[in-house]
């Protein structure tokens, strides 16, 4: 894997980690709390209403690239106890060589297996917010993808905690149907978050799976439809069981 960290030119301070190549990762060095991405920044307003503006939450990150969410809940969440779990065990000391975390964040590096790891990166019913951000459509890795995966995550959340899973697929959105079916046999509840345009099955691009161990608070919806980025798509469980019956 070559990994190469560059200056952004659309950002001012911004930074860009690229993978073989490929794009990966975006940080905002001088301001984390800004999230270029637009799914990540639909997961940054997940993290936004699981606890009180401001206060510390407790966070897992299932893949950590260039740790942008980490950094922007260390920025906003200050005391925020984080762990990131990166397969690849050179990238994490690569990328904070360049790009240290903020001062005072208290972010655990643990180089592992995402699966494998869930074991020993916190105490089962603590979490307040798991992020899955590994793969895409076919390059899934299978392990990840089972109803074993995400109850063994699950049993990490603690009750009003929630798992959030980045999946980037196709158009037709086969990967993204079964991942959301897999998530809706573990949790009480599964949404999903996306430019609305996605949610018709016609382009390849991110979607966001929002799954709880109970009900998710109704006024959620809103907050996100507002919170964008716009056109923002929100649906519930029962909007996301309408969409996959038909993929």
């Amino acid at each position: 894997m070559h990994a190469e960290i560059a200056p952004d030119k659309f950002t001012a301070g911004g930074w860009v980690l690229s993978l073989d190549g490929a794009e990966q990762s975006h940080v905002n060095f001088a301001h984390p709390e800004e999230i270029f991405y637009e799914y990540l920044r639909r997961i940054g307003n997940v993290v936004e209403v699981v606890a009180p503006a401001g206060s510390p939450i407790t966070a897992v990150h299932l893949g950590a690239g260039a740790l942008t969410l980490a950094r922007y809940i260390a920025a906003t969440r200050p005391g925020s106890a984080q762990v990131a779990v990166e397969v690849a065990p050179e990238l994490p000391g690569f990328v904070l060589e360049a790009l240290p975390l903020p001062a005072g964040s208290d972010v655990r590096i643990v180089a592992d297996d995402a699966r494998a790891a869930l074991p020993h990166v916190a105490a089962p019913g603590t979490v307040d917010v798991v992020v899955l951000d590994v793969f895409t459509g076919v390059a899934a890795p299978a392990h990840l993808t089972e109803a074993s995966f995400y109850g063994e995550a699950a049993q990490l959340l603690s009750p009003g905690g929630v798992m959030v899973v980045n999946v980037g697929d196709d158009a037709g959105l086969t990967f993204f149907a079964d991942q959301a079916r897999v998530m809706r046999s573990v949790f009480a509840d599964v949404w999903c978050l996306a430019d609305r345009q996605l949610l018709t099955g016609l382009h390849a691009g991110n979607l966001v799976l929002l799954g709880g161990r109970r009900p998710l608070p109704r006024e959620w919806a809103a907050s996100f439809e507002a919170a964008g980025p716009h056109p923002a798509g929100v649906l519930d469980g029962e909007g996301l069981g309408e969409l996959i019956a038909t993929r």
